[in-house]
């Protein structure tokens, strides 16, 4: 959190209902800091193997975790292991959430070190204009890699905003490679 204030830059935070409850102070905190609150489901399951009412279960438990902390409405999703189906994507449109990918993985979940992190993110053959990067904050060697990422892609031209800044709320158009665009009517 401090290397964010630090460096001025507003991210979004993906949040499993488990998280919520051992961590209610930092919930507050990154609230307070003028982060995005987003819901990671309550129990970090496979979404797309569950029926709508079960859908509706694991976000809107962790939806009301979060409103009740904070006084916010969420409305960023982001379903574990990037696993969607329709009947997801419509439950948690009807949840009032957007249902958000990724395109750039840093793969800091497999915990292969600083710089491997920093070299899978600025390299990374998606990484563009509109790119969603997926870092986890628990691991491992997230922390020590974060400075060195916003510094080296700042120097490369990108800017830092937020998903809620960046989506186009009202559009379903994903491409395969996890780039939203506007949809067109």
């Amino acid at each position: 959190m401090d290397i964010l204030e630090k460096h001025k830059v507003h991210v979004t935070f993906f949040m499993t209902g488990g998280w919520v409850e051992s961590y209610p102070d930092d919930v507050k905190m990154i609230a307070k800091r003028g982060h995005d609150l987003g819901n990671h489901s309550q129990n970090h399951k496979q979404m797309s193997q569950l029926s709508a009412e079960e859908c509706k279960e694991e976000l809107m438990s962790v939806h009301n975790k979060v409103k009740e902390l904070t006084g916010k409405e969420m409305t960023l999703f982001r379903p574990p292991y990037g696993d969607y189906n329709d009947t997801l994507v419509t439950t948690a449109k009807e949840c009032g959430y957007n249902a958000i990918q990724w395109d750039v993985d840093s793969l800091d979940w497999k915990d292969y070190g600083v710089d491997s992190i920093i070299k899978t993110v600025c390299e990374h053959k998606h990484l563009g204009n509109g790119s969603i990067i997926l870092c986890h904050n628990g691991a491992k060697y997230t922390a020590d890699a974060l400075e060195t990422l916003i510094t080296t892609l700042r120097d490369k031209g990108y800017e830092f905003v937020p998903i809620s800044e960046l989506i186009y709320p009202d559009s379903d158009e994903i491409d395969t490679e996890g780039r939203q665009h506007p949809a067109v009517k």
